[in-house]
């Protein structure tokens, strides 16, 4: 039994994949959310094998949530669905955990295709895309990590992602399966390791670096 969770905040959308990607497999069990709150509740209590994960959700960003999946989830192959299509976003969701990106302007045939690959270990991605995908993961080599630019610590990092997005304690705490206590714990440090007073401060030095990148 193959169970799969399709995550789209567009109601048509997700019902619409949830009827098609039936025909994956005799035996495929087919779950939906509109969120990664929602997400979050059908991966604790269903053993998922395959996630089908629209990166524009309403509660948090995509690539956010794709390494929150993959860090609480790992046993989950993350498939991108997504209508922005472009070589730096490939390889970046690809980096984050992802197993596969399909474009939404894929045909069922295309989509049905590369869970499959997916499904038996292989790593799908638009076959006209891997060498520009190559070239743009080569020239992000360099780039520094949060934990590095901040002084922050791994975990602290997943914070202050989430932090920088402007998510409340309750809300990073409930996305990354933690107590608001220990969230609270990892914002104290996070304003100490960056000499800064206030979570405003913090959003807006993390947006300015990556801007400025």
């Amino acid at each position: 039994m193959i169970k799969l969770l399709i995550v789209d905040d567009h109601g048509l959308v997700r019902e619409g994949l949830m009827a098609g990607l039936k025909a994956l497999d005799a035996e495929t069990e087919v779950y939906g959310a509109a969120d990664a709150l929602e997400a979050n509740r059908v991966l604790e209590s269903e053993p998922i094998d395959l996630m089908l994960l629209d990166l524009l959700l309403p509660n948090v960003k995509g690539l956010s949530y794709l390494r929150i999946v993959k860090r609480r989830f790992p046993k989950v192959r993350i498939v991108v669905l997504s209508a922005l299509c472009d070589p730096e976003l490939v390889a970046q969701v690809m980096k984050a955990g992802a197993v596969g990106f399909v474009s939404k302007a894929s045909s069922v045939t295309e989509l049905l295709s590369a869970l499959r690959a997916v499904m038996t270990g292989e790593k799908s991605v638009p076959a006209k895309m891997e060498t520009e995908i190559a070239r743009s993961e080569s020239a992000k080599k360099g780039e520094s990590s949060l934990e590095k630019r901040f002084g922050v610590t791994t975990a602290q990092a997943r914070v202050l992602e989430l932090l920088s997005q402007g998510r409340s304690n309750r809300a990073i705490a409930e996305l990354l399966g933690v107590t608001e206590g220990t969230v609270k714990i990892h914002v104290s440090a996070i304003l100490k390791s960056m000499g800064l007073s206030n979570r405003a401060e913090v959003a807006l030095a993390v947006n300015r670096k990556k801007r400025s990148q």
